[in-house]
């Protein structure tokens, strides 16, 4: 998901190559769009939203400490005053974010889940504003009231179809996590390069969900498994590790590496921006994988929603490098 990379480009905003900038971005966003879809099919396989979410955690953390063994080992240090900040950027940033999104697309549309997860930085913008006493563009509210919209257009509160409680309640839980993760991490990133700020933060998303689903009891026979992908009118079987694999190299590492590449060329908005294709493609790849398809009414309504979330995104002042 693009939601794990984007704000920490803070410090890394510059414009060098505008091309390569989009072209990465895009590419980064298109990995994490496929994440719901082969999460989904995990999870139908057996695996719960905790355990997926320690395996991605985890994974992902020993991928990243090689890496930083070779940048070099001494970024991780850290000072005291920082392990409070850090712990809850871990927790609630890559835990929470993933925990409640694996959930909600557990009983959600994957299109869906990611629209609702996708209103932080709308939150970003109100807290920026109500809490930080930022300055705040006015197209912030005009946002807030498309998002409103928006929301009741997909959610089809008027029709015969409902959304489910547990899956929407999870998807705001998710957006409300992703506003944590953007506001910390913003602030960590003052004094900590991103590489260390990641490993860190997926290094207390490691133990938050060591404790919410001990790796005693981790389900290890589902990953032998066997499972069943459907597109283009051909199936695919493959065991869930190897699903597992490509969650955490090309759904978390490759696509964290593009978009914070990608924040050497383009600034942190321009990015937010591209990254906006995420629903839409994951969207497009449950239609043709899951079989999930949105009525008119409902990508109408997804349509305004991004356009609420584009507007948040602009409306606070670009960060300085």
């Amino acid at each position: 998901m693009t939601d794990l990379v984007e704000p920490l480009g803070g410090s890394l905003v510059a414009q060098r190559r505008p091309v390569t900038g989009y072209s990465m971005a895009v590419a980064g966003a298109t990995l994490f769009a496929f994440n719901g879809t082969v999460a989904k099919v995990m999870l139908r396989a057996g695996l719960t939203p905790a355990t997926l979410t320690e395996f991605r955690s985890t994974a992902s953390l020993l991928l990243l400490l090689v890496g930083v063994l070779f940048a070099g080992p001494a970024r991780l240090r850290v000072h005291r005053s920082e392990l409070p900040l850090l712990a809850l950027f871990g927790a609630a940033g890559f835990t929470f974010v993933q925990w409640f999104y694996f959930i909600a697309i557990s009983r959600l549309p994957v299109g869906i889940a990611l629209l609702i997860e996708y209103l932080a930085p709308l939150m970003v913008a109100l807290y920026a504003r109500f809490v930080l006493h930022q300055a705040v563009r006015n197209r912030a509210w005009v946002g807030l009231g498309l998002a409103l919209v928006g929301l009741t257009a997909v959610a089809q509160v008027r029709g015969n179809a409902s959304l489910d409680v547990v899956g929407v309640t999870a998807a705001i839980g998710a957006a409300g996590a992703l506003t944590i993760y953007y506001l910390a991490g913003e602030r960590l990133l003052r004094n900590r390069d991103v590489l260390s700020l990641t490993t860190w933060g997926l290094g207390f998303a490691s133990a938050v969900s060591a404790v919410l689903a001990p790796w005693w009891h981790f389900p290890w026979p589902t990953l032998q498994k066997s499972a069943t992908i459907a597109a283009f009118g051909h199936s695919i079987t493959q065991q869930v590790w190897v699903l597992g694999a490509w969650l955490v190299v090309f759904g978390t590492v490759l696509p964290f590496l593009l978009v914070v590449g990608c924040l050497r060329h383009l600034r942190a908005t321009q990015a937010g921006i591209v990254g906006m294709t995420e629903p839409v493609i994951a969207a497009v790849v449950a239609y043709f994988v899951l079989s999930e398809s949105l009525s008119p009414t409902q990508l109408v309504g997804g349509a305004i929603v991004l356009t609420a979330v584009v507007l948040a995104e602009t409306s606070r002042p670009e960060i300085s490098a």
